[in-house]
């Protein structure tokens, strides 16, 4: 019977302060208002069509509707449009392993964690805590009581709760900058993905053209091994002279030279891609160590609109919702110059002997109402005003930047593609004809028909052509990947939103 008389009066005690409360925070919530500007997307002026998306090279394939769909979308992961089984290896291991993926993974971790943080300040704050006590007071402090009587005990327990009533939306504005930079936390880290699948696949399609570049020069070294060979056989039947032989020394040794600095091109490229794939430099040698021909260029590749692309491409999503925060945060500085409403509540119990520590009369509440306004310091508060409106007015130039660099990367990234593929159907006619070249100059020398000079003249054209005819090949590939990476298309799955984020990421 005791224990239920001692639940009841607790229980009274909070239905009675709860009754005092609630008719108080209502009156106050009806009134609520936000403060400071709402964040609406920024209106950019964008042309209708790329000025570069028309070049033959980039537009010339079958036209059809379902292509171009799918291209624009760049289908769910663009480097498997290349066939090159390592490369999508490569890209798997890279969005697993890669370290700085797992750095921006932290970060935005810990603004979803900042978020929730946030979140809290919407509902009341609660605590309780318990107290017990054994004192005894000096005879100075108690003259003329006995020692016995100085001894004292006190036992008490209670819940408090404190309430900020959030009348000018400082409270809700936190949260929505704070949804907003988890957001642009997310879209970074979208951004980095780009950033390091661009970096895998450009780096690999370096590699295997460094391997093709290796190969012409090995290629050449023997040819032109031969023709040393051929020339200090004249040399011995008397129809050559020394000076023809030391000419024909001198450009194999001139040819053989490439091969050591294009080796070490290559095992650079090898270190790279291991890293990048979260291993250590030696790691893929093996693997990578045999030569592959470059990747496909792929049929078709279009390049939308701008107004597309600032849909799609990350760094821009990040810009917006960074603006979004600092527009937000306006209002939580503007917020202070309204006076700040705390409510406050305490129910517990106070008792000199633990056994009575819940009777009835041993129960104790508070409800307080806390105003904080600093009125006086107003010149503090509108400082913070002004330094806000200056980090919106940045941010705002920031996006507004960071739209222009896109278009500049797509335009140019169009123009390069293009001339790439151009330069590169010139350089591989090259290659043939100057490779045509150097077997007839081989022919007519061997025949008397001509002399040295025009094999030794030949066979540097081949070289050439064919080292020019490998590097535009790369480029023309590294272009078309650097394509895909300024039109964000063909990019991975993005990470998962948390459920606060999500909002705020809805346009």
């Amino acid at each position: 019977m005791v224990s239920t008389m001692r639940d009841f009066s607790v229980a009274r005690g909070f239905r009675g302060a709860a009754m005092t409360l609630f008719p108080s925070a209502l009156a106050l919530a009806l009134a609520a208002c936000t403060v400071g500007p709402e964040h609406v997307r920024p209106t950019v002026a964008t042309p209708a069509q790329f000025a570069r998306a028309q070049a033959p090279a980039v537009a010339a394939a079958a036209d059809t509707q379902s292509a171009d769909i799918a291209l624009r979308e760049a289908d769910a992961e663009f480097w498997r449009g290349f066939d090159d089984p390592q490369l999508t290896w490569l890209v798997d291991e890279a969005l697993a392993a890669n370290h700085d993926l797992r750095i921006a993974v932290s970060r935005y971790d810990r603004a979803n964690a900042l978020l929730r943080e946030a979140k809290f300040d919407r509902f009341p704050t609660v605590t309780a805590n318990a107290e017990a006590s054994d004192a005894r007071s000096s005879a100075d402090q108690a003259p003329g009581v006995a020692r016995g009587d100085r001894d004292g005990e006190s036992y008490g327990a209670n819940v408090s709760a404190t309430w900020e009533l959030d009348l000018f939306g400082r409270v809700r504005r936190n949260v929505e900058a704070n949804r907003a930079d988890a957001a642009a936390s997310a879209a970074d880290l979208e951004a980095l993905q780009v950033a390091i699948v661009g970096e895998v696949a450009r780096t690999y399609v370096e590699l295997r053209g460094l391997q093709e570049r290796l190969r012409v020069a090995r290629d050449n070294t023997g040819n032109q091994r031969d023709t040393l060979r051929l020339v200090e056989a004249r040399l011995d039947a008397g129809r050559d002279t020394e000076f023809d032989t030391s000419r024909a020394r001198a450009q194999l040794e001139t040819t053989s030279a490439r091969i050591p600095a294009l080796e070490a091109q290559v095992a650079v490229a090898m270190h790279r891609l291991a890293v990048l794939v979260g291993q250590t430099p030696d790691a893929l040698i093996a693997e990578l160590d045999p030569q592959k021909p470059l990747p496909a260029l792929p049929a078709r590749m279009d390049a939308g609109t701008p107004g597309e692309l600032l849909r799609r491409r990350p760094d821009i999503a990040a810009a917006e919702y960074r603006l979004h925060s600092a527009t937000a945060r306006i209002g939580v500085a503007t917020a202070d110059l309204f006076p700040r409403f705390t409510l406050g509540g305490l129910i517990g119990s106070q008792a000199i002997d633990s056994s009575a520590l819940f009777e009835r009369n041993s129960e104790t509440r508070l409800v307080a109402l806390g105003i904080d306004w600093s009125f006086l310091d107003i010149g503090r508060v509108r400082a913070r005003i002004a330094a806000a409106d200056a980090d919106a007015a940045g941010e705002l130039a920031r996006y507004q930047q960071t739209v222009l660099l896109a278009l500049e990367d797509t335009e140019n990234a169009l123009v390069r593609y293009a001339k790439a593929r151009v330069e590169d159907q010139h350089l591989e006619r090259a290659a043939v004809d100057s490779a045509r070249a150097a077997q007839l100059a081989r022919v007519r020398y061997e025949a008397g028909a001509s002399g040295l000079l025009e094999v030794l003249d030949a066979e540097r054209t081949q070289l050439q052509a064919q080292e020019a005819f490998a590097d535009a090949r790369t480029r023309s590939v590294a272009g078309a990947v650097a394509l895909y990476k300024a039109l964000a298309g063909g990019w991975p799955q993005r990470p998962p939103l948390r459920e606060d984020v999500a909002d705020a990421r809805t346009p």
